[in-house]
């Protein structure tokens, strides 16, 4: 099997790198005093920023679930540490101005029959506005029913910190 330079296979899917959903890595850790200190450890010094994270405690491990500002960078950092990685894609979406902005997100996806598996907040502000990162049963029915009702839908490109403002980013 050959890889790198010169290999004949193509590792691109069908989407490319301009797909709008943004990647969410989960992985294992050991209910131990510092194993998620060690993982955050593995960014310092890269520019590489963890922007939003949910933690799931069970009673032998976590299941720590994050965004990074650079997704492909990030996973070659936790593929070297040897950490078990699984690799979701999740939408993004900025929250409306105005009363109850999450309600809305929630009634247009329950109008297209989509379940929420997964949400949790972003550390950021891309726009200047606070977004959540959702996990559906449809990524592609999601990202189309939020764009018709007026959502904006969050990137990989707007996590990219250097491309906020400071008081954007927490």
């Amino acid at each position: 099997m050959s890889f790198g330079a010169g290999a004949d296979t193509q590792f691109e899917t069908m989407r490319g790198r301009d797909f709008p959903a943004i990647r969410q890595f989960t992985i294992f850790l050991e209910n131990r005093v510092g194993q998620l200190l060690e993982v955050v450890r593995r960014f310092e010094g890269t520019g590489i920023r963890i922007v939003a994270l949910s933690i799931n405690d069970a009673a032998e491990c976590a299941f720590v679930r994050f965004l990074i500002s650079d997704a492909d960078r990030g996973r070659e950092i936790l593929e070297r540490a040897g950490l078990a990685i699984i690799e979701s894609d999740l939408v993004g979406v900025e929250l409306p101005e105005g009363p109850q902005p999450l309600l809305r997100v929630c009634t247009a996806l329950l109008q297209a029959e989509l379940n929420i598996i997964q949400a949790y907040p972003l550390f950021m502000r891309p726009h200047g506005k606070p977004a959540v990162a959702i996990m559906v049963e449809n990524i592609d029915l999601a990202m189309k029913t939020l764009t018709e009702k007026g959502f904006r839908i969050i990137t990989e490109d707007d996590l990219d910190a250097d491309n906020l403002p400071p008081q954007d980013i927490y």
